[in-house]
């Protein structure tokens, strides 16, 4: 009973192992895919910016055209740095909750083994002491 009970609870181990494997697996591809949906919008948004700059650079002076350069590229890492940031908690805040869900759900399944295990344990304890008296 001890090695099953060991075996159900390796089992148990192992599923959970994988369960979070898998999770995590799909943040990150999700994680990726808004990246990069985010990249192909900054591109987009940067090569229609880069085109119009190009068109007032007729008339702006060289120094004025470098600064907007500067501060379109700033804003952009920014961006990427705070979709990253906010994605980051995000993810983190979900693997925090399944991980507590999981580990409910674990606690739930050993106290059920537990208690499976001790009613086993009652009735080989039982039919032992008749088999004594019947001896």
């Amino acid at each position: 009973h001890e090695r099953e009970h060991d075996r159900e609870i390796s089992e148990l181990i192992t599923k959970h192992e994988e369960e979070m494997e898998k999770l995590r697996a799909e943040l990150n591809k999700e994680q990726q895919h808004l990246l990069d949906q985010l990249r192909q919008q900054m591109a987009a948004a940067h090569k229609a910016e880069v085109k119009q700059a190009q068109l007032q650079s007729q008339t702006l002076h060289s120094l004025e055209l470098e600064a907007l350069r500067l501060s379109l590229n700033n804003m952009h890492t920014s961006q990427l740095e705070l979709t990253q940031s906010n994605l980051r908690k995000e993810k983190e805040t979900a693997l925090v909750e399944l991980r507590e869900m999981l580990n409910d759900k674990r606690a739930q399944e050993v106290a059920i083994l537990q208690s499976r295990h001790q009613l086993e344990w009652e009735k080989i304890k039982e039919q032992c002491l008749k088999e004594k008296e019947d001896l």
